[in-house]
Order: structure tokens, then sequence, then C-alpha cells
């Protein structure tokens, strides 16, 4: 399948979490484990300011990746949405959503994220992710939809 790519999960994680099975006391680890690689659909993805929140679009124009992107957001819907952006495989901004109710809708092509809260200071927060993410994309970023932690899609402009 060329419209996915291959994400290793463990660098989505917290920062200074390692690999399970890894132990810094010798003797006291299992065997290093194979990197958790899993593949994902690439998309089109735009983000946009809208009233009280985000909108992020994605868009697969292969029918196999599309399934796989809209069984994902099925099955992850009501997790913690957030997106990295990615430039030479380093991750140069990281946005967690929580601040706002997330909410996937699917279309003919895709998947659609909007990200909203009634607080003003929460929608402040939400529009200045999608400021620093829609920059990112621009500059020729990959951005990584993630819900609950697991990648969703992974796009470009």
């Amino acid at each position: 399948m060329t419209s996915t790519m291959m994400m290793d999960r463990t660098g989505m994680g917290m920062p200074g979490m390692g690999m399970p099975g890894m132990s810094s006391m010798p003797g006291m680890g299992t065997a290093p484990m194979a990197p958790n690689m899993m593949m994902v659909p690439r998309c089109k993805m735009t983000v946009e300011k809208m009233s009280g929140g985000m909108k992020m679009t994605c868009v697969c124009d292969d029918a196999v990746a599309r399934a796989m992107m809209q069984n994902l957001c099925t099955m992850l819907a009501g997790g913690m949405c957030s997106c990295s952006c990615m430039m030479n495989g380093m991750v140069c901004c990281n946005c967690n959503l929580m601040m706002g109710m997330c909410k996937t809708e699917m279309t003919k092509d895709g998947c659609v994220v909007t990200c909203t809260s009634g607080d003003p200071a929460c929608m402040a927060m939400i529009q200045g992710c999608c400021d620093c993410m829609m920059a990112c994309l621009k500059a020729g970023c990959t951005c990584c939809l993630m819900m609950g932690g697991t990648p969703v899609c992974c796009g470009t402009v």
C-alpha cells in the first residue's frame, strides 16, 4: 500500500519513557523488543480556525487507506486528540487538544475532526494550536493526527 507510512509508536508516548522490556538494571529486563511499528494512512490534511475552536480535515485518495483511517477513527472516537508535526523525522510541534471537546465525523473521502470549547481561554489555546499546525504544514512538515495516543493518519497540505 503506497498511501501509508511506517510510524514508530514508541516515540509517540511520554518523553523519557523507554521501550517496554528495557531496564536500567542489568539482568532485570527482558530481551530487547523489536520496534513497535504500524502502518499509518497518508492523507492531505488541512487545519482551519472556526467559531469556538478549530477543524482538521483529512482526505485520502486511496480507498484502502481511507477505509483504514475511518475504521481507526471510529474505534478510537472519544479518546484524547493530539497532533504531532514532524520535519525530517523530528517532532517540532506537539499539540494536545485536551482543553476542548473533539468530535470526529466521517466524510465520503476521509474525516473531519472538530475541537471546540465554550471557555474563551480554552478556545484561545485551541486556536493557538491551530495557528502552530498551520505554520508547520505550510513549512512542509508532516502532521500526524492521534486519538488516544494511537496514530490515525499522517498528512501534508
